[in-house]
């Protein structure tokens, strides 16, 4: 495994860090301020070919690799983490299940049209009663002659107030528990289909979180991604990635902080001098600096093993574990750096401290990945 980039990483990773800067930088307060879903920013971010970015050009994506994503992610996060998830979702938890399970029709009806940027997707598998223990899930899915009816809902549906599509994940019996849980592929235009308020959020308020409603929708059988009853495994296999993706975001939202951390400490005086002068504040930026590296790493090893086209479920769980709680570590420092300026809403430093704390939580609490770490260790 390298672990330097290759040439055509370190120039899309300039590029984006460019576009970040001067394009998704300045309206990063106000998104977090408004709470209105970016639909320009996804659309200038779709021109760029950051939708799909390790989807093969045939299906509209970028053709590049993991490595390539989690740059982009990092990048996007870096000065504004609402919009490195709402990439984050399309990417990995819509685009690449339907790379890797769907038919060559429904790439060519839904796949393409994401990856390519023209349409947005979400992932529905939470519910009010089934979060972390997602082989619970109570939506169900009726078989009747051609179609399938489902009645249900989901919850906390990152994107869920202006996607096109969704990938619904419901059960043919509910006696069969993770057994009978199948996929979908869902047109938010479908009859029957219905969202929720937006949800107001301590962090990433844009992202267009909101509920989705179910009731006695028509989906016809040649929607259905995989066969009956193997969702839950294209569940779990999906989250393996987006577990990268969000790795990547905390590592952004990370680095961001430090950044911020940095040059307030070579600005700021007290006593005379800056307070980068003073062995504490030092000690804090090195702290800061080594887990951030720490966390890179973990993700770039984990996206390198899913470009291996080899079970990444380990480190992708590592990567999101330790990324997620560098990102809460760095962000707590980069505000203590600030002092009581740090509180304040003139300086970014809060919002990253905000921005920070979901991902512990989504796409598999720190808990759920202890788990799944200690069962692969525990297996070898």
């Amino acid at each position: 495994m390298k672990i330097e980039l290759s040439e055509e990483q370190q120039l899309l990773q300039d590029s984006i860090r460019r576009f970040a800067s001067e394009v998704v930088a300045p309206r990063a307060k106000e998104v977090d301020e408004t709470g209105d879903f970016p639909a320009e920013f996804f659309a200038q971010a779709a021109e760029l070919g950051l939708a799909g970015v390790a989807i093969p050009e045939q299906y509209g994506g970028s053709g590049m690799d993991s490595v390539a994503y989690c740059l982009v992610i990092e990048e996007i996060s870096r000065v504004c983490a609402t919009s490195g998830v709402i990439l984050s979702v399309n990417n990995s938890l819509v685009c690449d299940p339907l790379l890797e399970f769907g038919s060559e029709e429904q790439k060519q009806r839904f796949l393409t049209p994401l990856a390519s940027g023209r349409k947005l997707g979400c992932f529905g598998l939470t519910e009010p009663g089934a979060g972390s223990d997602a082989g619970s899930l109570r939506t169900v899915a009726k078989r009747d002659g051609d179609d399938y009816v489902l009645n249900g809902s989901k919850v906390f549906i990152t994107n869920g107030t202006n996607a096109d599509l969704a990938l619904v994940f419901a059960t043919v019996d509910l006696e069969k528990k993770h057994k009978g849980i199948t996929a979908f592929i869902v047109p938010a235009d479908t009859a029957g289909y219905r969202r929720g308020g937006k949800e107001y959020k301590l962090g990433v308020n844009g992202s267009g979180t909101t509920e989705l409603f179910f009731e006695d929708m028509r989906v016809p059988a040649g929607q259905r991604l995989g066969d009956e009853g193997e969702g839950f495994k294209i569940a779990m296999r999906t989250l393996d990635g987006g577990r990268i993706g969000i790795a990547a975001q905390a590592v952004g939202i990370a680095q961001g902080a430090f950044e911020e951390a940095l040059a307030y400490s070579q600005e700021r005086e007290q006593f005379g001098r800056p307070i980068s002068k003073f062995q504490a504040i030092q000690f804090y930026l090195a702290d800061m600096s080594t887990e951030i590296d720490a966390a890179r790493f973990l993700t770039w090893k984990a996206a390198w093993k899913k470009d291996s086209h080899k079970k990444c479920t380990l480190e992708a769980a590592q990567a999101k574990l330790f990324a997620s709680q560098v990102a809460q570590r760095v962000t707590d420092k980069a505000l203590q750096i600030h002092g009581g300026y740090g509180y304040t809403r003139e300086y970014n430093v809060e919002r990253y401290f905000r921005d920070a704390r979901i991902t512990e939580i989504y796409e598999g609490t720190s808990e759920i990945q202890k788990m799944v770490i200690a069962a692969a260790v525990l297996a070898d």
